[in-house]
């Protein structure tokens, strides 16, 4: 009788030893310890267009290792690519890609796991996963992108340029600013080749997270997509996960409340994404620890910004790599970091900081002379945001940290797109935008598009930008976001008419509608509730299950109630 591993073992194990062997494994296979390679490759995803080739190269550390790889693919969506209407998919596939590897990997049985990631909804949900599933677990994230190059048409020479270049030519070229020429190059080259997208969006504060919680191995989150390095990098990553799985290093290991910490602070220290503030508060939950916004706040008013990265500078992830990556800027964050904790690679995050080495000053500086004294990302409250919002303060010019202006109210993403093409906004108005939240949307989408089109009209430094959606990484100036209670749930921002001065005072962290709270409650009582979005499919039956932005637009069942003759959904065996 075969005595195999795990899945494979005794007489039980026949049944899948019989399915594996139809795929070409053999008896020394059913020997060893099954790696479940999990791989969001896609080809409808930049980011995650080179995992295929990442993936054989880790699969051959886990055999050289002596174990067993067994790869399975998840859904990747591309945030750039699903803008407009495609983007009410976009949060709600974290979840998707959450529960389908955490179910696949439990179905399976696997005894370690390697997760393949760039973007991101990805790179969460499968965080949330490794959370809920606690294998022993190692991600290997793929790296940035290479920025493409233009001709200046100032200068006549040639300068570099990202994704996000599009977005603000979009608004450049419908101002008449540039070319229909410079238009179309900026679109032909701004993306070099495959990878994340090389500012410091959601995706490479996603991947920097992962490597400050010792997910990863040293340099991974920055390492450039196509890098002569990755293949030795990957190769490591598939021996190590084999000897994590003999040591029984779990993820559990790795995510901590004082690792989750030390993640909040490199997001705050590098200027990173609004969205994370939806992803690890989600993150957390699943692992039994706490993070919420307020934690971003609280550790972002005593962790200053060593960095700053495109679209708020000229710089690059490319550039972080060549300043020493992760490793240096957690060199310069140690003071503030619990660097006992442990991570994939066998050494304590102290010692990997201790290691490294800052290599250019002019992208990380030191804690004795930071970019600004505070983090990139400050929660607001007020009348207009009882539960709070989101702002990225790294990116907003100093005269626009406080404003008042007019409200101008739309009631979609798509109607402000309107207004911004036929020239319809003014310097000092407040655009407020509303029923795009998690549950009103659904989905919360982002409005990266028209927040760079203002900046490419001209207007960024003049005009706000406020909503219950969300914002991208990639977006720079006065946009508000998370707004909570969003429109749907009854907020404030509901209530606000054409008009209305609004007050912004991100020092102070208020967020405030100018109008007295007795005609604030008035309008909300007299206000029509507007039926859901959608009512079918998953979107609907997120609509109904998620929360708040507050609380990371986690999924969360309602309780039992009586079911449609009389009984609870636990008496009648329904589930949601």
């Amino acid at each position: 009788m075969i005595q195999g591993q795990g899945l494979f073992a005794g007489v039980a194990g026949a049944y899948p030893r019989a399915l594996y062997r139809s795929m070409g494994y053999t008896d020394a296979d059913f020997q060893k310890p099954l790696i479940g390679i999990v791989n969001s490759w896609s080809e409808v995803d930049p980011g995650h267009f080179h995992l295929r080739t990442l993936a054989e190269w880790v699969k051959e550390g886990v055999r050289e290792a002596g174990g067993t790889p067994a790869e399975f693919n998840t859904v990747a969506p591309c945030d750039g690519i699903l803008q407009g209407a495609g983007m009410y998919a976009s949060l709600p596939l974290r979840d998707v890609i959450a529960a389908s590897v955490e179910l696949m990997c439990l179905g399976n049985r696997f005894a370690g796991v390697v997760m393949l990631c760039s973007c991101d909804k990805i790179v969460p949900g499968m965080l949330m996963a490794a959370a809920r599933l606690d294998l022993p677990t190692l991600f290997v994230t793929g790296g940035p992108m290479a920025p493409g190059r233009v001709t200046d048409p100032a200068s006549g020479e040639p300068r570099s340029i990202i994704l996000s270049d599009v977005k603000e030519a979009m608004g450049r070229y419908m101002a008449g600013r540039i070319s229909e020429e410079q238009f179309y190059e900026i679109e032909c080259q701004a993306c070099g080749g495959p990878g994340a997208c090389a500012f410091m969006g959601t995706a490479n504060t996603m991947n920097a997270v992962v490597e400050t919680l010792g997910l990863s191995l040293p340099l991974c989150a920055t390492l450039p997509a196509l890098d002569p390095q990755r293949e030795e990098l990957c190769r490591a990553s598939g021996r190590r996960i084999v000897e994590l799985v003999r040591q029984d290093v779990r993820a559990g290991r790795m995510l901590g409340q004082a690792s989750l910490e030390n993640a909040v602070r490199m997001c705050l220290a590098l200027g990173g994404s609004t969205n994370a503030v939806l992803h690890l508060p989600a993150i957390a939950a699943d692992c039994g620890a706490e993070i919420t916004q307020d934690t971003f706040d609280r550790l972002g008013r005593e962790t200053p910004l060593i960095a700053r990265f495109a679209p708020a500078s000229r710089l690059t992830v490319v550039d972080l790599h060549e300043a020493g990556g992760i490793p240096a800027a957690l060199n310069i964050l140690a003071p503030l970091l619990d660097t006992g904790v442990p991570t994939v690679s066998g050494q304590t995050l102290g010692e990997i900081a201790a290691a490294a080495r800052v290599l250019r000053d002019d992208v990380l500086h030191p804690l004795q002379a930071p970019l600004a004294p505070e983090g990139g990302i400050a929660i607001l409250y007020g009348s207009l945001a009882p539960q709070g919002a989101v702002v990225k303060q790294s990116a907003v010019s100093p005269a626009m940290l406080r404003h008042r202006g007019p409200a101008r109210v739309f009631e979609s993403e798509d109607e402000v797109r309107e207004s911004l093409m036929a020239r319809g906004i003014r310097p000092g108005d407040v655009l407020v935008i509303r029923n795009e939240g998690p549950a009103g949307g659904p989905g919360m989408r982002e409005l990266s598009i028209p927040a760079a089109m203002l900046v490419g009209l001209g207007l960024g430094d003049s005009v706000a930008m406020i909503t219950d959606g969300r914002y991208s990484g990639a977006t720079r100036g006065p946009c508000i976001g998370h707004v909570c209670p969003e429109a749907y749930a009854g907020g404030p921002i509901g209530a606000v008419r054409e008009g209305d001065l609004i007050e912004i005072d991100i020092p102070a962290r208020r967020l405030e509608l100018l109008v007295p709270a007795e005609e604030i409650a008035r309008r909300l009582a007299a206000r029509v509730v507007r039926p859901p979005a959608v009512t079918r499919g998953f979107l609907g039956l997120y609509s109904r299950l998620v929360q708040g932005a507050n609380q990371g637009a986690v999924l969360k069942a309602p309780p039992a109630g009586p079911g449609p003759d009389g009984c609870s959904a636990s008496e009648t065996g329904a589930s949601t």
